[in-house]
């Protein structure tokens, strides 16, 4: 009986010893599952990130698309408000009495291309005599002493910029007062 004891009780190490053998394995694969889980998880929090980003950077470019595809078209429109500008600049009483109708024409064309230019974002940077000069929306065509101004005051408006949205399009052209003679 003794025997049958020690045969039991050396089966009993045997199967407690397989035990400890399966559920350090099954320990050791469930960490690594875990383990690879995490990993996964991991890059999936990545691509989901880089995927948001991506939508965000996509959705940017097509508002600036938007918003600033037209600016070198627009740029190119700006001569035409120009001339249209010094032609109703140039027209003194008799060239008006003569062709009253015709100035008119051009006129309405000048608020027209105005319109068409707030549709799109476009509106005009007109500074004002005694403003201060701005270099990020003007542009310094001449500096000159005057009376009664101080340095940087913007003296004289000989071309108004434009802006599309919120970028420059084209400066204003100044003339600036320098320091006045004392």
């Amino acid at each position: 009986m003794s025997e049958k004891k020690d045969e039991i009780a050396e089966d009993q190490a045997h199967i407690d010893e397989s035990f400890e053998d399966v559920m350090s394995y099954e320990a050791d694969e469930l960490e690594a599952l875990r383990a690879e889980r995490d990993d996964y998880r991991d890059r999936f929090m990545r691509a989901l990130a880089d995927a948001e980003n991506a939508r965000k950077r996509a959705d940017k470019e097509r508002q600036e698309a938007s918003n600033y595809g037209g600016t070198r078209l627009a740029r190119d429109m700006l001569p035409v408000f120009d001339a249209l500008s010094r032609a109703l600049e140039a027209a003194n009483e008799d060239v008006r009495s003569q062709a009253g109708p015709f100035l008119e024409g051009v006129e309405l064309t000048q608020r027209e291309l105005l319109n068409v230019f707030a549709r799109h974002g476009i509106t005009t940077v007109a500074p004002e005599v005694g403003e201060k000069f701005d270099p990020q929306m003007h542009e310094a065509m001449f500096e000159a002493p005057a009376p009664g101004t101080k340095a940087g005051d913007i003296i004289q408006i000989m071309e108004n910029g434009f802006m599309i949205h919120d970028r420059l399009l084209r400066p204003a052209k100044v003339g600036v007062s320098s320091t006045p003679k004392s």
